[in-house]
């Protein structure tokens, strides 16, 4: 497919092309901006504060310690399952430092979760805070792990603060099981022994791997996605051009609700903002929402990123209205389609246009993102990134044309190395730097891409194909529904037929209602025929509504 986005539709000061050996790793260009920013706001939770040199202190007081104590080499994993607390960004550049790799973990995983993972990674170390080291207890004796670090809530907070917070967690809100690991060191403990240790230096290139990102597992197994120092530095590079021209370096602070552990925060807020010496202000627990919105009222925050079930919450969160939103530039939605009721609800109560971006895993993850200068929301995924390509395969693999929809395949330098010990599922994905998404796409005259739906979420009803999005959408149009999805059901005459999953506002919302509302907007054999009223709906980690689950 030629690059027609280039010259029809690429925004003012963003680059064609970008440079994905501007740093030889992510240790270069982390070592380059905590010297340049030293004084500058880092990263901020729960009221504490970490600038960017005391971040390079204690990552590299942590790095010296997973090196000399825990004797870890370069290429060993590491696993990290921690929410979003100052922990995080500390244990993740210090792992980086000692030239091992990065395995993100869920801290919400069930213990056949977290014992798969841990197995498939090879993960001879972790860190874990104590609050889930109950479901790490069950299966340890049955992982390579040797040896774990433990920590509390509130271990960087501080003196008395991270003392009290640790207490009431532990005992007030009692939301620590009691548990029994052995060969365990405290947080804390490892920075202050670091502190008298060296680190040898550890040589590394951009090929070696950063990370084992492991995919959600919504189609069988979860798998570990490679990602090179080069992926994570490429993509970092693409997302900051795109949005560059509207961020100033040393002014911005991003709102980090989305778990660092995920793709998404990882590489749009930890490592984009922090070459532009920008503050991630860190939300431990965004699902607690009248927390979360008096969090935000106390910081002037300039970017924010998040799904669509986030923005949704937030707009109907009582107080976030009346905040202020005038040093608001950007705000970017990701990790699933952003709907079109949201959006305009978000730009209702903030002023600020909410821009789609698209990725996946196995892209480190961006692939494409609206344009910064975008005027209205127009249900596209937007433009690919920069150094990005972009096909519309059909189905006997010939390329399709404009307007035309296929399975959409891309290459770029953020394009995984492939996955984890999984040659097989590997070649399924990946053919000569090619990367099959598994979603179906077509892109306008102008270059803009627009996601028709999943391969496997398609519903077939009389032989017409129903894409479940655009049910959801139109469902999200009715002011009494929160949260819709929709799935097909197996039926003896049309093969499948439409059931709709609603959260509603009020109980006056009634299944009546919303099919004469579907009724209005949709064709006959789309309409839903089954309505279902649930009080919320399965979701992943960061949101994404699980469809599998309600089918």
């Amino acid at each position: 497919m030629e690059k027609i986005w280039l010259e029809k539709s690429y925004p003012p000061g963003v680059p064609h092309e970008i440079d994905p050996d501007k740093y030889s790793s992510i240790v270069e260009m982390f070592d380059k901006y905590v010297g340049i920013y030293a004084q500058r706001t880092a990263f901020i939770n729960m009221g504490a504060e970490i600038t960017y040199s005391e971040l390079a202190e204690q990552a590299s007081a942590f790095a010296a310690y997973l090196q000399k104590e825990l004797g870890l080499v370069k290429g060993d994993k590491f696993a990290i399952m921690v929410p979003n607390t100052l922990q995080y960004p500390v244990a993740l550049f210090g792992a980086l430092k000692a030239g091992l790799t990065v395995v993100n973990v869920n801290p919400l995983y069930t213990a056949r979760e977290l014992k798969h993972q841990l197995n498939d990674s090879g993960t001879k170390a972790m860190l874990i805070v104590e609050n889930f080291a109950h479901t790490l207890q069950e299966v340890i004796s049955d992982t390579p792990v040797e040896k774990v670090i433990l920590t509390g809530l509130g271990d960087r907070l501080g003196g008395l603060k991270g003392k009290l917070v640790n207490f009431a967690v532990k005992y007030v809100k009692k939301m620590v099981p009691s548990y029994s690991l052995a060969n365990t060191v405290k947080f804390n403990h490892v920075i202050a022994k670091g502190e008298s240790l060296t680190l040898d230096p550890v040589e590394i290139a951009g090929e070696d791997l950063a990370f084992l990102q492991y995919t959600g597992g919504t189609t069988g197994v979860s798998k570990g996605a490679m990602l090179t120092h080069r992926n994570m530095v490429a993509n970092l590079e693409q997302a900051k051009a795109a949005i560059r021209p509207v961020l100033k370096d040393g002014e911005e602070l991003v709102v980090t609700a989305l778990p660092l552990y995920h793709i998404f925060a990882l590489t749009a807020n930890c490592l984009t903002f922090m070459t532009l010496g920008g503050t991630n202000l860190l939300i431990t627990n965004p699902r607690d929402m009248p927390s979360f919105v008096k969090e935000l009222g106390k910081y002037p925050f300039t970017a924010i990123t998040g799904v669509n079930t986030l923005f949704n919450g937030l707009v109907n969160t009582p107080g976030f209205a009346q905040l202020d939103f005038s040093k608001l530039k950007l705000s970017l939605g990701g990790g699933m389609a952003v709907q079109r009721p949201v959006a305009e609800r978000w730009e209702d109560v903030t002023k600020t246009r909410l821009l789609e971006g698209y990725g996946l895993t196995e892209c480190s993850p961006m692939v494409t993102i609206s344009p910064y200068n975008q005027t209205a929301f127009n249900g596209s995924i937007g433009l690919p990134a920069p150094s990005t390509h972009i096909k519309i395969v059909r189905e006997d693999g010939t390329t399709a044309g404009v307007n035309e929809p296929g399975e959409m395949c891309v290459s770029g330098p953020q394009v995984m190395k492939g996955y984890y010990n999984r040659q097989e599922a590997t070649d399924e994905i990946l053919t000569d730097g090619w990367l099959a998404t598994g979603d179906i796409a077509e892109m306008d005259e102008h270059g803009f891409f627009r996601i028709v739906d999943r391969k496997k979420d398609m519903i077939l009803v009389s032989g017409f194909n129903v894409f479940p999005n655009e049910i959801e959408e139109v469902a999200m149009m009715h002011e009494g529904v929160v949260e819709a999805a929709a799935v097909g059901v197996p039926h003896e005459v049309s093969g499948e037929i439409i059931k709709l999953f609603i959260v509603k506002k009020d109980d006056s919302l009634t299944q009546k209602n919303i099919v004469e509302h579907c009724a209005k907007h949709l064709t006959n054999y789309k309409v839903p025929k089954l309505i279902e009223f649930r009080d919320d709906l399965p979701k992943t980690n960061v949101g994404k509504i699980l469809r599998r689950e309600l089918r």
